[in-house]
């Protein structure tokens, strides 16, 4: 048996379950009353409390291309009104799960709900909630962005008048007469946000948004997605660039190999696998060259030099005893910076990991 204390994600309240690997018990929050489910994870796995008011519910799915599993049993659930990340390495199986969710392709097994509306039987009440942007997204190429947005608003049932509205809002008033064959990659992203708030959906998904994109069109792109949640929306972000993802989402799920190794917060995944900050320090003289007091000191536990500059991993308390240690010794320190673990470091090891 597994002891578990995981949160309410309504009223906070920390509950102690008990369970074995891979169960999933259902619980009612003594507090509340919200009621979720619990998986409790298998080797390896993280997992949380899940929302009894949910904007996406995946359990169970599996996709099996030619008797190999995209996407293995996977399961996990997105919060209403966050931002949630959605992680894995190249193949890892991300895409063929969004593009079950939203039912573009037929899964083996597994149910889906988008707002509490199950894909199998409600797929047109669960779509009218959603704005999508795949990860490539094409138009056509001898239209302009009114005509295309146009023809989306045909689509949606939606009134034209907020074309122009919606393209002042993603920065794209002065491309109205140009056809979008002649628009920049990041142009075409913007549009495709553009397309994805027609009849302002309460939950977006977003696959590899930013990919590609220079510097100026990424920040486009934030700014969009926090402006949607601000809004209130739920944002489903399917990203490799792992900075934006950690400055935007309040939770993150990584999958590998099509299964589901990690569902959290970034600091929470940090913790748990005990990723220490680092120390970067800039010494005069230092040469490329470890001095051996730092090697010999307790509680460092990695120590590198290139140049003048000393990268040592260590637990917070031992950073004053290594700066005492370089000046006692008699080394000049001109700079110090604390570097705090990311997702990026929690990404690797959870992938590796996984291997």
């Amino acid at each position: 048996m597994v002891s578990k204390t995981i949160m309410c994600p309504n009223c906070k309240n920390q509950i102690t379950i008990e369970g074995s690997p891979g169960e999933r018990k259902i619980i009612t929050c003594p507090k509340c009353n919200t009621r979720g489910g619990f998986s409790f994870p298998g080797e390896g796995a993280i997992s949380k409390v899940v929302s009894g008011s949910s904007a996406i519910e995946i359990h169970g799915l599996t996709k099996t291309y030619n008797g190999l599993k995209a996407v293995d049993n996977l399961s996990f659930n997105v919060r209403k009104g966050e931002i949630f990340g959605f992680l894995g390495p190249n193949g890892a199986g991300k895409t063929t799960a969004i593009k079950a969710l939203l039912g573009l392709i037929h899964a083996d097994t597994g149910v889906m709900k988008i707002d509490g509306h199950n894909m199998r039987d409600e797929s047109i009440e669960a779509k009218k909630k959603l704005g999508y942007l795949p990860e490539r997204a094409n138009f056509y190429k001898n239209l302009t962005p009114v005509q295309t947005l146009d023809f989306f608003c045909e689509l949606k049932g939606e009134n034209k008048s907020v074309i122009l509205p919606l393209l002042k809002e993603v920065g794209l008033e002065d491309a109205i007469n140009k056809k979008v064959g002649n628009f920049s990659k990041g142009m075409v992203q913007l549009l495709g946000v553009a397309q994805t708030m027609i009849g302002k959906p309460s939950i977006y998904i977003l696959d590899e948004p930013m990919g590609g994109l220079d510097a100026r069109w990424v920040k486009s792109i934030r700014e969009k997605i926090k402006m949607l949640n601000k809004q209130g929306a739920t944002v489903i972000l399917s990203s490799h660039i792992l900075s934006e993802v950690q400055n935007l989402c309040d939770r993150v799920a990584i999958i590998n190999k099509g299964k589901l190794i990690a569902e959290d917060t970034v600091s929470n995944l940090n913790k748990y696998l005990n990723i220490k900050p680092r120390l970067e320090i800039t010494v005069k003289g230092l040469d490329g060259k470890v001095p051996s007091i730092i090697n010999e000191l307790k509680g460092v536990e990695a120590a590198n030099a290139k140049g003048n500059t000393l990268l040592i991993t260590c637990e917070s308390p031992i950073r004053v005893k290594v700066i005492s240690a370089l000046e006692d010794a008699g080394f000049v320190i001109e700079n110090i910076i604390t570097i705090e673990p990311s997702l990026e470091d929690a990404f690797v090891k959870l992938v590796e990991g996984d291997t």
